[in-house]
């Protein structure tokens, strides 16, 4: 993407989990719906990328007949550790202001060092249900 001035990295775990629809009995499902917001969102934004991290049975979700078209939204699935691919994944960004998106304390602890500030799933959501 040119002209990327902002990275919205989403810890899709924490996302998902805060909303208690029932995510636990459907994990790649959630994701999927989750991936499905976030590329609508994508589409909408000026100078924005959002990169999702996807860990354990989410990562399904990327694959099989079910699968969503992703177009410009960034899919990283975690070989492990969602919160060490997340913390690996922003350290990487050069050249932008990135937020990452949880509420898990640990977690925003461990991405003080990066320079990214974080917010949590509310801000996220809030943006999503005006779609």
């Amino acid at each position: 993407m040119t002209g990327v001035h902002q990275v919205i990295v989403v810890d899709a775990a924490n996302v998902v989990g805060s909303r208690p629809d029932g995510w636990w009995r459907d994990r790649p499902g959630a994701a999927r719906r989750l991936l499905r917001q976030l590329t609508a969102l994508q589409e909408r934004l000026e100078d924005t990328e959002i990169v999702v991290i996807l860990e354990g049975a989410a990562r399904a979700a990327t694959s099989g007949p079910d699968a969503p078209d992703t177009a410009d939204l960034r899919v990283v699935l975690a070989p492990g550790s969602g919160d060490d691919t997340i913390v690996t994944t922003t350290a990487a960004i050069t050249n932008a202001h990135v937020t990452v998106v949880t509420a898990d304390r640990g977690l925003r602890d461990r991405l003080e060092p990066t320079g990214a500030t974080t917010t949590g799933p509310r801000w996220l959501l809030d943006q999503l249900d005006q779609l």
